[in-house]
């Protein structure tokens, strides 16, 4: 731990704040979100379908937004998107724990996603443009910070619903109002390099811009191909609950077998996450790592598609075992495929930019993604229903493998074919000679 300190403080002191505004701004969401859909079908007594279109309204919100935050951040900076985004939060946690009606709390929601959509991109960019040439190692110790901050929130969460509701949402909304004076105070306005230039020299149109990324061939098959990761990353707040409460039960044995899987994912990034990067680094090229990242992704569900060949315990320890190891193996094998992963993600997107409107880039990318996850989980989905249907167990582990490999094989393919490396800048016309 001494050493991440270590490392954090060789940053800027923008970069600085970044990471510590990340883990505070995880903090504050997860203390708060997965408490909602209890509070709402419980103490307001809302209908399923109701609490169902609240929550969507809130995903969609964020993930069809992102593109918007992102061009925003290029074009008027980004810090101003950060504390928008900050206030907008704000607001709408306040509403979540004071208010009964259901259009606001659906307007509260929506607030709520937009303003992630307009934070997201520009804490990225900012971060890709302060840290330079070392963006690997910054977005290595980002997601410390980032996971940090998704372990204690539910934690911190947990202890405040306990009381009310309503505390936990004013002491989120409290967080994200400290954070904005913080930032507002200490945070250095910063522009994008290519903003400053269209300011100086006319600026191009946002219909002009996202038809440049558009055509970013290399960019948006990068996407598509990283679709994947997320949603078998995902798969830890869904497949594997779902196959811990199936074997475990609904009992209190299976509300702490699935509390271990979240504990393994974040504490293994936490510990584990910069040693792992800077390994990978010194051997590996950005397309090998991603290869590597992806696959181990998919040995993910090995664990469990092994389990499926076990005869199931009638009980005790037996039962136990099975409901709980080959889980939380597959949980530790998600976050080291992440962990190989990620930084090198992040860095390959800026450098599929051109290092030219990265926020927006970062906004297409989490759109992509997003719709991405909302198919693949509403597929993994069927795919769990069908294998209980057909007692086919294994189905949905033998899915998922199947697309950590494919996955792999794609960002492969464009790292073998030179499509991960910058592109090459358009030659500057001759000037004229007398």
């Amino acid at each position: 731990m001494k050493s991440m300190i270590a490392q954090v403080r060789t940053y800027e002191r923008s970069v600085q704040l970044l990471m510590v505004n990340q883990f505070t701004i995880n903090l504050g969401f997860y203390m708060l979100m997965p408490y909602l859909a209890t509070h709402l079908a419980g103490p307001l007594g809302l209908a399923g379908w109701l609490v169902g279109l609240i929550l969507g309204v809130r995903n969609f919100s964020q993930q069809g937004m992102f593109l918007v935050g992102g061009t925003l951040a290029d074009r008027l900076g980004y810090k101003p998107l950060i504390i928008a985004g900050m206030v907008l939060r704000i607001v709408g946690f306040v509403t979540l724990g004071l208010v009964d009606s259901v259009p606001a709390l659906i307007a509260a929601s929506a607030a709520t996603g937009l303003a992630g959509a307009l934070f997201n991109p520009a804490t990225r960019a900012y971060l890709a443009a302060d840290a330079g040439e070392r963006r690997v190692e910054a977005f290595a110790l980002f997601n410390v910070f980032y996971q940090a901050g998704i372990l204690l929130g539910p934690l911190v969460g947990m202890v405040l619903t306990g009381i009310d509701f309503r505390i936990t949402c004013l002491t989120a909304a409290g967080i994200f109002a400290v954070l904005s004076i913080v930032q507002i105070r200490a945070l250095p306005a910063r522009r994008a390099d290519d903003a400053k230039a269209q300011a100086d020299g006319g600026r191009e149109s946002v219909l002009s811009q996202w038809r440049s990324i558009l055509v970013n061939r290399p960019f948006l098959l990068f996407s598509i191909a990283m679709i994947g990761s997320y949603v078998m990353s995902f798969q830890v707040y869904l497949a594997l609950p779902l196959e811990v409460r199936r074997l475990g039960g609904e009992g209190e044995f299976g509300t702490a077998a699935v509390a271990v899987l979240f504990a393994v994912s974040g504490l293994s990034t936490i510990l584990g996450q910069t040693r792992v990067t800077a390994w990978c680094k010194a051997r590996m090229e950005p397309g090998r790592a991603l290869t590597w990242g992806l696959s181990t992704m998919g040995f993910a569900f090995v664990p469990l598609l092994l389990a499926t060949a076990m005869p199931v315990p009638d009980g005790g320890i037996g039962l136990c075992l099975l409901a709980a190891v080959p889980p939380a193996l597959s949980a530790l094998l998600l976050a080291l495929g992440t962990m190989i992963a990620y930084p090198f993600e992040m860095d390959t997107i800026v450098r599929l930019s051109g290092d030219r409107l990265v926020a927006t880039h970062y906004g297409l990318y989490n759109t992509i993604c997003g719709v991405g996850i909302t198919i693949g989980n509403l597929l993994t989905g069927a795919a769990l229903d069908a294998a209980r249907a057909a007692g086919v167990s294994a189905l949905p582990w033998i899915a998922l493998f199947l697309l950590g490999l494919a996955c792999a094989a794609a960002v492969y393919g464009l790292h073998r074919t030179g499509r991960l490396a910058p592109p090459v800048p358009a030659a500057q016309p001759e000037p004229a000679t007398a």
